[in-house]
């Protein structure tokens, strides 16, 4: 990654209270210290795991406090993973329905009679997101109540 985007993603990042502020030049020049590159690390990596910025938030409160016990933590992996299991269940549910669009396609023809389009303006599926308007969500919502 270049440097101005790496500055600018730390940036960001220190806006929204995970990166710790950095030292400012005479110039106003931000000064960044490997502190920030590890942790700008690890919050990068938590968010290729498809974490919340709120629960990026928590685990850093626990890396904050290393004498901190950490059954709060094994505890929101646990709920992470079982978001992402739900995903999954209907992820695979939007394949079934793709395909099943997809069945109704009889070769090449003109617009007014593809069998995707018709189906897709029919409502064919056999149930979740595409008859309820919705995309399969993207990361999820803690049920705990905070975003």
């Amino acid at each position: 990654m270049n440097e101005a985007r790496a500055r600018s993603r730390a940036d960001c990042t220190a806006i929204l209270g995970l990166l710790p502020q950095a030292a400012r030049t005479g110039g106003n020049y931000r000064i960044y210290e490997a502190v920030h590159a590890e942790r700008l690390g690890f919050i990068r990596h938590c968010r290729s795991l498809d974490m919340t910025l709120d629960e990026i938030r928590v685990l850093l409160r626990f890396k904050d406090a290393p004498q901190t016990e950490c059954g709060e933590v094994d505890a929101l992996l646990d709920e992470h993973i079982g978001h992402v299991v739900k995903r999954i269940r209907e992820l695979k549910l939007l394949e079934k329905q793709l395909r099943a669009l997809s069945t109704q396609c009889h070769g090449v023809q003109d617009a007014r009679h593809c069998g995707i389009l018709n189906g897709l303006a029919a409502g064919i599926s056999s149930s979740g997101a595409a008859q309820n308007g919705r995309h399969v969500p993207g990361p999820h919502r803690r049920t705990t109540g905070r975003r």
